[in-house]
């Protein structure tokens, strides 16, 4: 069985290689369709290198960091992000967060910190409220 989750864990890192398909298909997903995140002509007209990735596609995989580690019945209670360096096609973002607050019992969760970096510097800083799975005398 997993072991009681901690204040101060650290979670595993997860590296994520940053395609301009993932980044054009977390655009349509959301429904994002600003021309900066499909368009790499537009996108350099405006001042960027390249295409860039939404907010929302960030939101997206720091949520699947977290469900990735406390499981599928884990449910994401709130995702409070903020971005810095952009994401470009050829980055490799890497996830990593620690458990900043656990609560025990029926209704508990876990408050994790998460940061986000790429070769440009810190692409996503955040916090994640989880509700746990009960577990019974288990303490989450």
């Amino acid at each position: 069985m997993r072991r009681a989750h901690r204040v101060g864990d650290e979670l595993p890192p997860l590296e994520i290689p940053v395609t301009r398909t993932l980044i054009v298909a977390g655009a349509i997903a959301s429904r994002d369709y600003q021309d900066v995140h499909h368009d790499a002509e537009l996108a350099r007209a405006k001042g960027s290198p390249d295409i860039f990735m939404n907010i929302l596609t960030t939101n997206g995989l720091v949520g699947r960091y977290i469900t990735d580690h406390f499981g599928p019945t884990a449910v994401l209670r709130k995702v409070a992000i903020r971005l810095g360096a952009p994401n470009y096609p050829g980055d490799v973002l890497r996830l990593t967060g620690h458990i900043a607050d656990v609560s025990a019992g029926e209704h508990a969760e876990a408050v994790v910190h998460v940061t986000g970096d790429n070769r440009v510097g810190r692409h996503v800083t955040g916090t994640v409220t989880v509700a746990l799975p009960y577990r019974g005398e288990e303490a989450a």
